[in-house]
């Protein structure tokens, strides 16, 4: 299953709509935690690569038993 994403960098909000998250304080446990997306700032702002996105899902897919 392939994952529609924006072309576009993403922020913490898509990731809460994108994965019915519960607020955007879990993004910054993943992040803190380092159990997430791979993100990075622009300036203050937190963002995420779709590839980047994409790649996590699928290695947390891989490491699920189907």
């Amino acid at each position: 299953m392939a994952i529609r994403l924006p072309t576009r960098y993403l922020t913490p909000d898509d990731l809460v709509e994108l994965f019915d998250l519960p607020s955007v304080e879990t993004v910054y446990q993943w992040r803190r935690k380092r159990i997430g997306p791979r993100g990075f700032r622009v300036g203050r702002h937190l963002r995420y690569d779709p590839d980047d996105v994409r790649a996590w899902v699928k290695s947390r897919m891989e490491g699920t038993a189907a």
